[in-house]
């Protein structure tokens, strides 16, 4: 009996080791070289380019898809997973419909089940909404990208667990601070809609105010005046 004892807490030891051992060699190395072959500074992504470099893009998701994260990971490294999983089968949803204006021109976009996870047919929906946003970070807004004018940047670097904090401050802080995007003045906002969409996700340890001037170069009034702008859904590109 306690043979079979030390046999069992043998095998869940090793188990254990495995499954910790596999969160912390993923990375991120191929989407990361992806990404700055392909995406510049301001975030415009060469679709065009892409199409003749799709066995690689395809190579990068079937790691994602062998990867699938599971309960010994940490928080940080389920975000990085899912963020850059997130970005990574965006830019495979354009490329299957390229070339294309816009991701509201293919149809339901976000509910296509044509991402593999662990063998599980998963949307891009499932992912933001029943994963992502579950987690407690309102900064994944400004992480993961929908392909359109109006979202934040592809960032060309992927994210990581162990810069995921810093990371995911300089994409809000960056965002806030692109006119193209946000206009913030003392007294006065025109902010994008992802703050109206997503308005929940933004106030659950405040005002939204509150979580802006953690973030915005100019200091908010409580008084301010908020509108939001109109969301361009041109591609990318």
């Amino acid at each position: 009996m306690k043979t079979r004892t030390l046999l069992t807490l043998i095998i869940f030891t090793l188990s254990t080791v495995l499954q910790l051992a596999k969160a912390q060699t993923v990375n991120y190395n191929s989407w990361d070289s992806f990404l700055q072959k392909h995406v510049n500074s301001n975030g415009e992504v060469n679709y065009k380019a892409i199409t003749s470099d799709k066995q690689l893009l395809q190579t990068i998701l079937d790691e994602f898809s062998k990867n699938k994260p599971d309960h010994t990971w940490t928080k940080n490294e389920t975000l990085a997973y899912w963020i850059n999983a997130y970005n990574a089968f965006t830019i495979k949803l354009i490329i299957n419909n390229y070339p294309v204006k816009s991701i509201k021109d293919i149809k339901k976009p976000w509910d296509q089940e044509f991402i593999s996870i662990g063998k599980v047919p998963m949307s891009l929906n499932e992912i933001e909404h029943e994963i992502l946003r579950k987690m407690n970070e309102p900064r994944i807004h400004f992480a993961i990208v929908c392909a359109s004018f109006s979202c934040p940047k592809l960032q060309n670097k992927a994210f990581t667990a162990k810069n995921l904090d810093s990371q995911l401050t300089t994409a809000t802080k960056e965002f806030l601070a692109d006119k193209n995007r946000n206009n913030i003045s003392e007294n006065d906002i025109e902010i994008s809609k992802i703050f109206d969409w997503f308005s929940k996700d933004f106030t659950e340890n405040g005002t939204l105010f509150e979580f802006l001037n953690q973030y915005s170069d100019i200091q908010i009034s409580p008084n301010a005046k908020k509108r939001f702008k109109d969301y361009n859904w041109a591609l990318n590109e």
